[in-house]
């Protein structure tokens, strides 16, 4: 369970990554951040369109790995495979047939950057190793202030904040979940009907 499994406070999060796009993704949130104008993705479900606004000059490489794996759409066809009403929807590493994306090397934590796990904003799952992050990440669903690092610990990196579409996100919060059994490995709080990313992109 461990080897296919991370945590988020005390229910499972998981991760996974691709490498695609680092050129082109690290140019513009580069760019962006230095104008002083944060990169928007629009990430559109089969639920509705959420808008997110990334924010590179307090989480730079968290936000840069975010765009690079929009910028050379890894994220179309993942689905949003765990649901906890009041408190997070997560995606990011699935397909709809629970195949886990292949990965790269992670990231290290920025959750020392001053942001706070609020309502709306984006964190980055990871294991218990602070510094394990890859491509899923997670959107809080209400404040969740146990996931803000402790005096001299480690928390869960905000990196950016939904600036339209949280009605879709609360959908999505709503949908019924189940338990599905992959390979003997049984995930939890995974949508009945999937909850798949149709594309994401950087608006220009």
């Amino acid at each position: 369970m461990r080897s296919r499994n991370a945590w988020l406070g005390t229910t499972a999060v998981i991760i996974a990554l691709s490498l695609a796009g680092f050129a082109f993704g690290q140019g513009k949130a580069g760019k962006d951040a230095a104008a002083g104008k944060h990169p928007i993705v629009v990430m559109d479900t089969n639920m509705g369109t959420i808008r997110i606004e990334v924010l590179p000059d307090k989480a730079p490489v968290t936000a840069k790995n975010f765009l690079d794996y929009v910028a050379s759409g890894f994220y179309t066809g993942t689905i949003f495979h765990r649901v906890v009403p009041d408190f997070v929807i997560q995606g990011g590493g699935y397909l709809e047939n629970m195949t886990m994306k292949p990965t790269r090397p992670p990231i290290k934590n920025e959750s020392r950057n001053g942001l706070k796990n609020l309502r709306g904003t984006l964190s980055m799952a990871r294991y218990d190793d602070p510094n394990s992050a890859t491509s899923q990440f997670f959107i809080n669903l209400k404040n969740n202030p146990h996931l803000d690092p402790p005096a001299g610990g480690w928390g869960y990196a905000v990196f950016a904040k939904v600036i339209d579409g949280m009605a879709v996100v609360d959908k999505i919060a709503a949908a019924a979940t189940s338990t599905r059994n992959v390979q003997g490995t049984p995930f939890q709080d995974v949508p009945v009907r999937p909850v798949i990313v149709q594309s994401a992109r950087i608006e220009p």
